[in-house]
């Protein structure tokens, strides 16, 4: 369980296809902390620690993850946000987020404004599955790569967020242009009313 306050982002450093797997390597300041089978949430995708060594770890992704996420996507140098698990007797700075991406989207518009960002975030909008509360709403919550953001101006498609210079520059917002696809997980919690209403 995470709660989309992201810690760092990390530099890819290695990525290496094993069949239909994808093996990841990344140097971060916090490499010494982590333990082999530890879970960190990538880009908001929750994986699992496989292996260690001087200041970098590999995580390994399935097709499955890759082909839901934008992590089939990454480069050597492109930059991952990272969190670890969320501490049970920590304060919940975000949101309830469990690292399973739904789907990705694609960025349509990025927009200065006097210091911060609006960020325009377009999904494939699917009637049935916002049924089941895969859909934004106004001032709800979302995460886009990770990052916890409050939603504005929400279409049925898409969706806005604003982005302060501090959430800028320790993410990887600050690589992400017109046309960067990015990972998406709607609020848990909507999804939980969806499924409830559905039998009412």
């Amino acid at each position: 369980m995470f709660s989309g306050i992201v810690e760092e982002a990390a530099t890819v450093v290695a990525l290496e296809k094993d069949k239909s797997n994808l093996h990841i390597t990344l140097k971060c300041s916090f490499t010494h902390e982590l333990k082999i089978d530890q879970s960190v949430a990538h880009n908001g995708v929750c994986l699992t620690v496989v292996s260690i060594k001087d200041d970098t770890y590999t995580v390994t992704a399935i097709q499955e993850t890759l082909d839901r996420s934008n992590l089939g996507l990454l480069e050597i140098g492109s930059k991952v946000n990272l969190e670890r698990s969320m501490k049970i007797n920590g304060r919940l700075d975000g949101h309830i987020v469990q690292g399973h991406v739904d789907q990705t989207a694609v960025c349509t518009d990025v927009t200065e404004a006097d210091g911060s960002w609006y960020y325009t975030f377009e999904y494939d909008f699917d009637k049935e599955m916002a049924k089941k509360g895969y859909m934004t709403v106004d001032k709800g919550s979302v995460t886009v790569n990770g990052v916890s953001l409050t939603v504005v101006t929400p279409t049925d498609n898409t969706f806005r967020v604003a982005i302060i210079p501090f959430t800028y520059e320790m993410t990887n917002f600050h690589q992400i242009k017109k046309g960067t696809v990015v990972n998406l997980e709607f609020d848990i919690i909507g999804k939980y009313i969806s499924r409830i209403l559905a039998f009412n």
